[in-house]
């Protein structure tokens, strides 16, 4: 039917959109600074270590998170990082009780998430709305003293530099995993200060535009739904 064929349409092109937007963040990144494996403007390289929050460390999450629970404490998982955010549509809870264990990995929103166990090196911005929730075990909390370098910090994180060196370093048991050792040791290149805020804005009026495209596509997967539904019933 040509008006399902019309908003089906439309839905294809907002994902599309997504996806270049997505791939966006990356190709400012490329633009400005470059690729940091060569780094050819010569700026200072430090250990991710170093950019940390004093009296903070980097760290993983809860160990042994047990059963979800109802009304508990939401808990991040590595399939929960989504499109450099957290995707809080389907989080776990856990106990109260055992996630006081874990009081250090509790977020408190000047931190960046990346997955460690399983899929390795996916990155994601934890929101004021993620503030007071935990980590799972396959996920490293990494706390900045300067939040305004969360953007840079992040979308350096993604580079195909630290992601290599991400791979070359991960040590298989059962699974893929990526210590924190080799987290905190990951060589991060500093840029003067202005260079990063110009990328943080830049990188703020992308991610407007992805909201901008996922309210849409959530308004056209209503309709679509609905056309489908009336459709079915011979209504169109």
């Amino acid at each position: 039917m040509e008006v399902l064929d019309r908003a089906d349409e439309l839905r294809a092109k907002r994902r599309e959109a997504l996806a270049h937007l997505d791939a966006l963040t990356q190709s400012i990144f490329l633009e400005m600074f470059g690729v940091p494996r060569i780094n050819a403007k010569g700026w200072p390289s430090f250990p991710l270590s170093s950019l940390v929050s004093p009296g903070d460390r980097i760290n993983y999450g809860v160990v042994q998170p047990g059963n979800n629970e109802d009304g508990g404490v939401p808990l991040v998982r590595v399939g929960d990082l989504t499109d450099g955010r957290v995707n809080r549509s389907s989080l776990k809870h856990i106990s109260p009780a055992i996630e006081a264990q874990y009081s250090r990995s509790r977020l408190r929103g000047n931190e960046i998430l990346v997955s460690c166990v399983g899929s390795i090196g996916v990155v994601a911005l934890v929101e004021p709305d993620d503030v007071g929730s935990n980590i799972a075990r396959a996920v490293a909390r990494v706390p900045l003293k300067d939040q305004k370098m969360r953007p840079y910090v992040a979308a350096y994180l993604q580079t195909r530099t630290v992601q290599d060196y991400f791979t070359n370093e991960l040590r298989t048991v059962s699974q893929p995993t990526l210590n924190i050792k080799q987290i905190s040791e990951t060589q991060i290149l500093l840029p003067p200060p202005e260079l990063r805020h110009e990328f943080a804005e830049r990188v703020k009026s992308a991610e407007r535009m992805k909201t901008a495209h996922r309210t849409s596509l959530v308004e056209l997967d209503a309709l679509f739904a609905s056309l489908q539904d009336r459709a079915f019933r011979g209504l169109l």
